[in-house]
């Protein structure tokens, strides 16, 4: 069987963020909430390192879901924010969708909450347009694991690629000598493991 490995392109890709709202993150018990939360804003600063094209979106931002986590609007401020006033796949919202093509790109980053509603009916309606989509696993949170693995297993039996934040920020840094310090720092700070990693190579260095 012959295999196509189409790595992530930082020149091909957009960003998609739905739903991670003030109240919606109460229906996430598949992480931890810290954990959770560090993930999301992981994807956001790689998001911002590599100038991906973002775009946020919120279902029913005036009701019980509440607004947009604000981490997310102070760091992409000039980014759309569509507030779906109805829609809960956000590709039936034509100002989304409008969004998304006027990026240019066809590779799509998404994650949200909940999995199996806010990520996998928008992830499955690009897929069906043509885009190549990447679910990203632990920036989405849903009630509980065998929710959430019942959604990975849709997606990615329907094609959309499943992958972790580190995963994404690798695949699309490619190569340390294109940057160490700089994406190093998006690691440390969300990885503590790598921090202690990055401490003791710049001790070594120091002597």
């Amino acid at each position: 069987m012959s295999f196509t490995y189409n790595r992530l392109d930082k020149d091909n890709v957009a960003v998609l963020l739905v739903d991670h709202q003030a109240g919606l993150l109460s229906l996430v018990r598949d992480y931890n909430m810290d954990e959770f939360k560090n993930n999301v804003l992981a994807v956001a600063d790689i998001a911002k390192f590599f100038n991906l094209p973002t775009i946020l979106t919120t279902s029913f931002a005036d009701g019980p879901n509440g607004p947009i986590v604000p981490e997310l609007k102070e760091t992409f401020p000039d980014a759309p924010l569509i507030a779906r006033p109805g829609q809960i796949n956000a590709w039936d919202n034509e100002e989304f969708v409008q969004a998304v093509k006027d990026t240019g790109k066809k590779q799509l980053l998404i994650a949200g909450v909940v999995t199996d509603v806010c990520v996998a009916f928008p992830a499955l309606s690009a897929l069906e347009e043509g885009y190549e989509v990447f679910a990203i696993t632990d920036a989405s949170g849903t009630f509980n694991p065998a929710v959430r693995d019942a959604a990975w297993n849709r997606m990615s039996q329907a094609g959309v690629q499943l992958m972790n934040w580190f995963a994404v920020g690798c695949e699309l840094h490619r190569d340390w000598r294109n940057d160490i310090e700089g994406f190093g720092a998006i690691l440390a700070n969300h990885l503590p493991a790598y921090a202690n990693l990055i401490q003791s190579r710049t001790a070594a260095e120091n002597g």
